[in-house]
């Protein structure tokens, strides 16, 4: 058992206390779980593996996880608790009315964590690492939908867990194309097509009115 004598040696030292070793040793683990899966895809990875890569040994990393499946949602967990990169921007959005700049915030977090996002958004083990990343979202759109909703005295045509669960598809589709490909599109210029397409709509996206839209004929009395 370290005294505080010790403790407090290695604090003046500038060493790392217990804490800060364990981020670290969180960190390495799960970096090299992501660069081991954009490698040879998870089902093939053992707990093995991903200790060598990290450079730690195999207790060390039950030490901290239970299994690799463990580790995966770690990473999502990781990137939850990093809230003012991940959705720095919703109250101002409640409060500013639709600005895009939470969607902005993911997409600019997307671009410098590409590797973390595509292991997630590619639906790695078993899906739960994309399934808990989407109930993030989802949950943080619908608390914005019904807030907004709220300070206007707006009366939603469509409920809100219907607006945020459509929305978060969306987004999670158009994030998961972004960072797979080499679309040309920046992040400040796909938050701006996604902005519009929320506020305006499909119809007005294609240029068409709405009597010119797929179906309109079929709505006519």
């Amino acid at each position: 058992m370290k005294s505080a004598a010790g403790t407090a040696a290695a604090r003046a030292e500038g060493r790392p206390s217990g804490d800060r070793r364990v981020r670290r040793t969180r960190a390495a683990l799960r970096r090299a779980l992501v660069e081991l899966v954009l490698e040879k895809g998870f089902h093939a990875l053992t707990v093995e593996e991903i200790a060598e890569r990290a450079d730690v040994g195999r207790a060390t990393f039950y030490a901290h996880y239970r299994d690799k499946e463990a580790l995966l949602v770690g990473v999502v967990q990781d990137l939850a608790e990093d809230r003012e990169r991940l959705l720095p921007a919703v109250e101002q959005a409640n409060a500013r009315g639709f600005t895009g700049l939470p969607v902005l915030y993911i997409f600019q977090h997307a671009q410098q964590e590409r590797p973390v996002y595509r292991v997630i958004l590619r639906g790695e083990g078993d899906g739960r690492a994309l399934r808990e990343f989407s109930e993030i979202i989802c949950a943080q759109a619908e608390k914005v939908f019904r807030t907004r909703a709220e300070q206007l005295g707006a009366t939603p045509r469509v409920p809100p867990d219907v607006v945020a669960r459509a929305w978060t598809g969306e987004l999670i589709g158009l994030l998961t194309w972004w960072v797979e490909n080499d679309t040309g599109y920046t992040a400040e210029e796909i938050t701006a097509h996604m902005r519009d397409l929320s506020v305006y709509g499909r119809v007005w996206a294609t240029g068409l009115t709405p009597a010119d839209a797929p179906g309109a004929m079929d709505l006519a009395p």
